[in-house]
């Protein structure tokens, strides 16, 4: 079995221009996309990381960090996500693909172990936990389920929203919801994805508020800090998660 995840790379928006390469640490120079990739290199279950980049000489500098950091990546429609997705996919040789999208710095990776065990032990086409942060959780998903997907989806299903039609049609491909195994972890009404300049405010005090060397910033240790700090919490938690499409 083959784990790899599969990050689909544009710099065009009409929120937040270049989300993953903004800078989270303007003192270090360390963008959201590096940490991330940073982050993902850690987790032993992920095999290989590869990026699923959108066409255009406006995303050069993403091929450029793929060249610099020695990551293969795949080029594609700007439209068709979940055709790059798929092609990276077939890139890395993936059984199933660990998706998260290249805004989201901070990741809940400590349920990652679990949640891939029983996505194997109850054969589930997509595995999510349910009730993080939004932004923290990541998506399994059966690279062979992602095809099917996209041979019987419409284009709507092939956008952004890469497991819609997955979610659409329960009766077709096995969806595992997970609860979150810490309760002090369901906190949807918290949010660390960065898509407006608000989420980049955030992230941004958060990673120096939290950053210790060696380590990655934890979702408890993010939670603690948002109750403690609750000012924090108002600069974006008035964003609507249907407006802020974490999975484009």
């Amino acid at each position: 079995m083959r784990l790899v995840c599969t990050l689909a790379c544009r710099v065009q928006s009409t929120r937040l221009y270049g989300k993953p390469l903004q800078l989270l640490s303007i003192e270090e120079s360390l963008s959201i996309i590096d940490y991330l990739l940073d982050h993902l290199g850690s987790v032993t279950q992920i095999d290989e990381t590869v990026l699923a980049i959108s066409d255009g000489k406006e995303n050069t500098p993403f091929i450029r960090l793929a060249q610099r950091r020695g990551l293969r990546y795949v080029i594609g429609d700007e439209r068709d996500v979940l055709g790059r997705l798929i092609a990276a996919g077939k890139k890395g040789e993936a059984d199933i693909v660990f998706r998260v999208t290249s805004e989201c710095p901070f990741i809940y990776m400590d349920g990652l172990k679990e949640a891939l065990q029983k996505h194997l032990d109850n054969n589930a086409s997509l595995t999510v936990i349910e009730g993080l942060p939004e932004g923290a959780y990541f998506e399994l998903i059966n690279l062979e389920d992602l095809e099917a997907e996209h041979e019987k989806g419409e284009d709507r299903h092939r956008s952004e929203l890469c497991t819609l039609y997955i979610n659409e049609n329960p009766d077709k491909f096995k969806i595992q919801t997970l609860p979150v195994p810490d309760k002090s972890l369901k906190r949807p009404d918290i949010r660390i994805t960065v898509d407006y300049p608000e989420d980049l405010i955030v992230a941004r005090e958060l990673y120096e508020a939290l950053k210790k060397e060696g380590q990655f910033v934890g979702i408890k240790e993010i939670i603690e800090y948002m109750d403690a700090h609750p000012k924090l919490n108002e600069v974006n938690n008035w964003i609507d998660a249907g407006k802020g499409r974490i999975w484009d």
